[in-house]
């Protein structure tokens, strides 16, 4: 049985089906929706990394905070271990919470300056009432030595310690409740290089020995090469492009995933079979408050006809496709082929 298969045999633990999440901007009598997220059907089983990655703004993060129960979708359903949890009951959304754990991007603001480490990393076992004060340090000491930081660190407080430290401090808060599903939004995107490869292959190593499953966003698709199994591609609020890792950064149909691969430097296609090419893109994405209609990547897009303006593509499998991907473009076939074509 090869990885893939192992994959889809094991249980789905968090899915969501057709997350729409719409902010309002403006006066209240000029008030317009910002489409954040609108329309991303997931899923994550057991054990299983899921990267998401695409440009700033593209609706990543607000994708992460309501798989954490931070940001209640204005549609859609979330569903955690086969129980709806998008507008349940408290004890049901307090289960998701104690469950479905969150890695922030910003290990300086994400930590209370306020209280020690002993403090940071207990709070989260204080508020589910787990265990006693003592079994409660004794679990803090445990988690230190997790992320490989010292039980002598008991008492310092955050502005004492590097950024990686502190990232290591935000893991071991976020392992505490001892959770099944962690989002890791941008986790590594703040520290230095060196620093990142250190938190990575931390994470990398946790999720192992765990058996925890992980939703990894990320600008960085060197990154999540590295660690992820799953990825799913996003622009402008929906999910343009998903696969397995293999599929993805080898046969991207995805006019938009070949241009962030190609933009890439920490990717190295020079043994693979597309992107002969590189794909530069113009201009900027369009703005959440008025995107395009049919395709909303069409404004960028050097494919681009008269049948993207009028029709929104779905998510489906090109027919020539090998690699199980599913691709929303009317165009993915004429795609892979000129970007096979472009490679010889």
């Amino acid at each position: 049985m090869n990885d893939l298969q192992a994959g889809e045999g094991r249980q789905e633990v968090l899915v969501g089906r057709d997350l729409v999440k719409h902010f309002h901007s403006g006066s209240p009598a000029s008030r317009r929706k910002v489409h954040a997220v609108d329309g991303v059907s997931l899923s994550l089983r057991a054990g299983e990394v899921l990267g998401i990655v695409g440009e700033s703004g593209c609706g990543k993060s607000t994708l992460g905070r309501m798989l954490v129960g931070l940001e209640r979708p204005t549609s859609g359903t979330l569903v955690y271990h086969g129980r709806d949890v998008t507008r349940g009951r408290r004890r049901d959304r307090q289960w998701l919470r104690k469950g479905v754990q969150m890695i922030f991007q910003d290990p300086y603001t994400s930590l209370d300056p306020r209280m020690t480490v002993a403090d940071i990393i207990a709070e989260p076992l204080a508020a589910a009432h787990v265990g006693t004060a003592r079994s409660r340090r004794e679990r803090v000491v445990e988690l230190l030595e997790l992320v490989g930081l010292s039980k002598d660190m008991l008492h310092r407080y955050p502005h004492q310690f590097s950024g990686g430290q502190r990232q290591r401090l935000g893991i071991a808060r976020a392992l505490a409740l001892e959770p099944d599903v962690l989002v890791c939004d941008e986790a590594v995107s703040a520290l230095d290089v060196s620093v990142q490869a250190q938190v990575v292959n931390l994470l990398k190593d946790l999720q192992a020995r765990l058996g925890v499953a992980m939703v990894f966003i990320a600008h960085d698709l060197g990154v999540v090469h590295h660690i992820a199994d799953q990825v799913a591609v996003m622009y402008l609020g929906h999910i343009v492009e998903t696969g397995s890792v293999e599929a993805i950064y080898a046969a991207p149909a995805h006019p938009y995933t070949q241009a962030l691969l190609s933009a890439s430097p920490t990717v190295d296609l020079s043994n693979r079979g597309v992107l002969g090419r590189r794909r530069i893109l113009g201009g900027e994405p369009p703005s959440p408050l008025d995107p395009p209609s049919g395709c909303r990547f069409r404004t960028r897009c050097w494919l681009a006809e008269e049948r993207c303006a009028e029709e929104v593509p779905l998510l489906r499998r090109p027919t020539t496709d090998t690699h199980g991907l599913q691709v929303a473009c009317h165009f993915a076939e004429r795609a892979q082929v000129e970007a096979n074509a472009d490679a010889r």
